[in-house]
């Protein structure tokens, strides 16, 4: 389990939206209802999160949602699922990498040495094309050491800016719920939803768990506990240092440096220097944990027919996801290299752009499969109770359309465009013409290829998806008849 919830927190990447998201929230929104903002979007996802792990006990898929939705509502709004998640997962993985390009760069010319963003962010590819093809256990152990660290740190600054409130006095102001009742909550839950984007990596990675129907649930809880108490204790720390009335100005002062100047005068030098270097650390385990997703949806669409069979195969040796990992790889550094001789801003248009869009991909799922768990228990009654299989993913389905919506409708203000751009609609847009095209390729797949068809959402169970007599058979679920679990890492 430590493992699965090292790649969902990992995901959430906690220091990255401490000093770069959190803040933002504070100076875009101008209202200090941040930290229970944060604590109510935990509890929105922890609602949603008790459907979609009752779900992951009866279907074991490295699919996830494009599994969970075929289950419920067909094989061709499953399909639909899964040209959605495609983009989603891979532009949330490859905007990352022009915020660590931009954030190594600064810490490399802090000590004396000068690389550009590119450089960088080429440095953090190559690690994460390696990693990304080797065992889940040894990125888990990578992703741990790095998020032990990140923690500890959150949790030291969080302490220090509370040991030091301004005036003297510790303030709950910006923990009162009645702030909840203004107009700009719903743009400040938009960005802050996106903080969580990447905990539900954990269910990917469900036919690699040694007991998954016992693991995934688990750390899928365990995910969205850690950084939502994480995110709403260190958006109120940052309150209680400059004061509730002061927390707006000094964010939109300070913007990404706000953290660090608020501790920077109550610890040594060396603190900060560390800060700086964990921040970078958190951009890159995020990379891997999103590369991880990527791959795995991959592997699951391959293995069924979805994508060429090619995609099924996983190594030998590690039981990674190969073609799909090595396909998301050769993605990332197309994209990268595109930027750099654009010359276009890495943060803004790479970084933000990316992510942003990405994250209204992975939002759109979330609420389609919170409506396909009510759907699929309606369908196998008795398999859990009605709280997990009714009441909770109803009501997420209902709080998650209000997010929804108020994302699509903000979307402009969020990516900063002015009014009339084409960039307020075009990716909502772009994300339906891909849902359409998903179900059109089911229809043929349907009409051309019914054995394949009849495989999608299913794990590919008692089917070849790659016959090449030189390579080993792989530890996968897909070649080994009947066998619906990847081989366990060892």
């Amino acid at each position: 389990m430590p493992s699965v919830v090292f790649f969902g927190v990992a995901g959430a990447a906690p220091l990255t939206v401490v000093i770069g998201g959190i803040s933002t929230v504070y100076a875009v929104i101008g209202q200090t209802a941040a930290p229970v903002v944060y604590l109510v979007v935990a509890a929105i996802l922890s609602i949603f999160t008790v459907g979609f792990v009752a779900m992951s006990r009866h279907i074991v898929n490295s699919g996830a949602f494009y599994s969970y939705i075929s289950h419920g509502f067909g094989r061709e709004l499953g399909v639909s699922a899964a040209f959605v998640a495609l983009p989603a997962y891979a532009m949330m993985q490859i905007g990352l990498f022009g915020l660590f390009g931009v954030v190594a760069s600064g810490v490399l010319e802090a000590f004396g040495l000068q690389a550009s963003w590119v450089v960088c962010a080429l440095v953090a590819w190559a690690l994460v094309a390696v990693l990304g093809i080797l065992w889940v256990d040894l990125s888990g152990k990578v992703l741990g050491v790095l998020l032990a660290a990140e923690i500890a740190v959150v949790l030291v600054y969080d302490l220090i800016m509370v040991a030091n409130p301004a005036g003297g006095e510790v303030s709950f102001a910006t923990l009162d719920p009645v702030q909840l009742l203004t107009p700009e909550v719903a743009a400040m839950m938009v960005l802050a939803i996106a903080g969580f984007v990447g905990f539900e990596a954990t269910v990917v990675l469900s036919e690699e768990a040694k007991d998954p129907k016992r693991t995934v649930a688990r750390a899928t809880h365990f995910s969205v506990i850690v950084a939502g108490l994480l995110l709403g204790a260190s958006a109120w720390a940052m309150s209680v240092s400059t004061g509730p009335g002061r927390i707006v100005a000094v964010a939109q002062e300070e913007k990404t440096d706000l953290v660090f100047t608020l501790v920077a005068p109550h610890v040594p030098e060396i603190l900060v220097s560390i800060g700086y270097l964990l921040f970078m650390t958190s951009i890159f385990a995020a990379l891997l944990a999103f590369h991880a997703a990527v791959a795995r949806y991959q592997f699951a669409l391959g293995r069924e027919g979805v994508l060429p069979s090619m995609w099924g195969y996983t190594h030998p040796r590690t039981g990674a996801p190969v073609v799909g990992s090595v396909a998301q790889s050769i993605l990332a550094l197309g994209v990268i290299i595109l930027y750099s001789f654009l010359g276009a801003d890495p943060l803004v248009y790479l970084f933000a752009w990316l992510t942003t869009v990405g994250g209204l991909g992975v939002l759109i799922l979330m609420w389609s499969a919170s409506a396909a768990v009510v759907a699929f228990f309606l369908r196998n009654p008795g398999r859990e109770n009605v709280w997990r299989s009714m009441v909770a993913p109803i009501l997420a389905f209902f709080l998650l359309s209000v997010v929804l919506d108020a994302t699509v409708i903000g979307l402009g203000d969020i990516l900063q465009v002015p009014e009339g751009s084409p960039f307020r609609w075009i990716f909502p847009v772009a994300y339906l013409i891909c849902a359409v095209l998903g179900i059109f390729w089911a229809l043929m797949m349907r009409r051309w290829r019914p054995h394949s068809y009849a495989m999608i959402g299913r794990g590919g169970a008692g089917r070849s998806v790659l016959d090449l007599p030189d390579l080993n058979r792989p530890h996968s679920h897909a070649l080994a008849g009947g066998n619906s679990h990847m081989q366990s890492i060892r």
